[in-house]
């Protein structure tokens, strides 16, 4: 009997395999930790929060989808700026993270690549977390920097 409903059940299985992605052994921390970002949309933007109680910040929010995935992250947008290095836009890649120029200060903004063009950030106060498309016209004019956490 339990032979018999192995043999029935494994094509499905299989079948349902075969259309998930292939993931490299070195992109699943960065994966989940996109993941995990996107479970948190909607929590309200908070200055200097670091989880879904308390609100994020962008920084915060990076910290906490990478903890949660397993890995180790610093806490500020500088900070996870020197501790990643540049890539090429064309190389983006789900959990590689976007710096962006704002209110005329380099690199004060950051957020967690998800592919196909989104991400996901904590963009300011009295917003709450969200996802974005990085083609929009301002976060397309403010991207200054594509890069990778060394996982």
């Amino acid at each position: 009997m339990i032979r018999r409903l192995l043999a029935l059940s494994l094509p499905l299985v299989l079948a349902a395999c075969a259309g998930a992605p292939v993931l490299q052994q070195e992109d699943l921390p960065a994966a989940r930790a996109a993941a995990n970002a996107l479970k948190v949309l909607g929590t309200r933007y908070q200055y200097g929060g670091a989880d879904p109680l308390s609100g994020f910040d962008c920084s915060g929010l990076v910290q906490f989808s990478f903890r949660e995935a397993g890995v180790r992250v610093p806490r500020t947008t500088e900070e996870q700026r020197l501790a990643s290095r540049p890539i090429v836009r064309a190389e983006l890649r789900a959990g590689d993270l976007l710096f962006f120029d704002l209110e005329s200060k380099k690199n004060s903004h950051v957020g967690i690549y998800q592919g196909d063009g989104t991400f996901v950030h904590a963009p300011s106060t009295g917003k709450d977390v969200r996802r974005d498309r990085l083609d929009a016209p301002y976060w397309a004019r403010h991207l200054s920097e594509t890069r990778r956490l060394s996982l």
